[in-house]
C-alpha cells in the first residue's frame, strides 16, 4: 500500500494497542461472572472490545439478557484488572517505546484516541510512562458516540487542526477500523493475536502483526 497525502496525526487506540490489556480483560470478565454464578464466554468479551462503556452493555445484554447486571459485574472485573496491574504493571506491546521514540524525532502529532474513560487511560499511560508522549488525549467518556461511529476520530483531528486524509489511525479491533475508515482516515490495523477477518481486512489500508513493523513501515514514509 502507498500513502500519497502526507502525514499529519497519527491516533493510537490504547487497550490492545499499546497494552496488552484485553488478553487481561478476557481473563477478569470471565473470572468476574464465575465470581456471581454467570458464564460469560470470551466471544462475547471479544466482540464488545472497541466499544464504549455503553456500546459493551448492549453486547453483554444481547447474549446475556436484560437483567445481566452489566455494572456491576464491571467493577468487580475492574478491581481484578486493577488489581493485576498494580502487582505487575501495565502489560505494555513490544514495540510501543520503539515506535513512540521514533515519532518523537518527527513532525508528525501523535493522539491517543481511545473508547476507555479518561480516569482509568490517564492511570495507565502514567504507569506506562507515556502520557506525556502525546500531544492530545480524547477519551470514550469525552464524545456522544463512541466507536464504531467516527466522532472521537474527527473530535481529535479538529483539535490538531489536520484534515482528515491526513490522519493514520493505528487500531487492533474491527470497531475501531470501522470508525477510522468512516473517518476517511487512513486504517492501519495491527494484530498479534489472531488472523482477521474478511470485514477487517476489507477496511485495512493494511495489516501488521507488531508496532515494531508499524515503525518499519513509517521509515518508508516522509513523516
Amino acid at each position: 500500500m502507498e500513502i500519497k497525502n502526507k502525514i499529519s496525526l497519527i491516533l493510537f487506540d490504547m487497550d490492545g494497542l499499546m497494552f496488552d490489556t484485553q488478553t487481561l480483560g478476557i481473563q477478569t470478565w470471565i473470572k468476574a461472572g464465575k465470581s456471581q454464578g454467570i458464564d460469560i464466554s470470551e466471544s462475547i468479551v471479544t466482540e464488545s472490545f472497541g466499544l464504549d462503556i455503553h456500546g459493551a452493555k448492549k453486547v453483554f445484554k444481547k447474549h446475556l439478557g436484560n437483567n445481566f447486571p452489566y455494572y456491576d459485574i464491571r467493577s468487580l472485573r475492574l478491581k481484578y484488572t486493577n488489581d493485576h496491574i498494580n502487582e505487575n504493571g501495565v502489560p505494555v506491546k513490544n514495540g510501543l517505546y520503539e515506535l513512540i521514540e521514533f515519532l518523537d524525532e518527527k513532525t508528525v502529532f501523535k493522539a491517543v484516541a481511545t473508547s476507555t474513560e479518561r480516569e482509568r487511560t490517564e492511570r495507565l499511560l502514567c504507569s506506562a510512562g507515556v502520557k506525556d508522549k502525546f500531544d492530545i488525549i480524547i477519551c470514550g467518556d469525552e464524545v456522544s458516540n463512541g466507536k464504531p461511529e467516527p466522532e472521537i476520530f474527527l473530535a481529535a483531528a479538529r483539535k490538531m487542526n489536520c484534515k482528515t486524509d491526513e490522519c493514520v489511525v493505528l487500531e487492533d479491533s474491527l470497531n475501531g477500523i470501522i470508525a477510522a475508515s468512516k473517518a476517511n482516515m487512513i486504517p492501519l490495523l495491527v494484530s498479534d493475536a489472531k488472523k482477521p477477518s474478511k470485514e477487517i481486512e476489507k477496511l485495512t489500508a493494511k495489516t501488521f502483526n507488531s508496532l515494531y513493523e508499524v515503525k518499519n513501515f513509517f521509515k518508508t514514509l516522509d513523516l
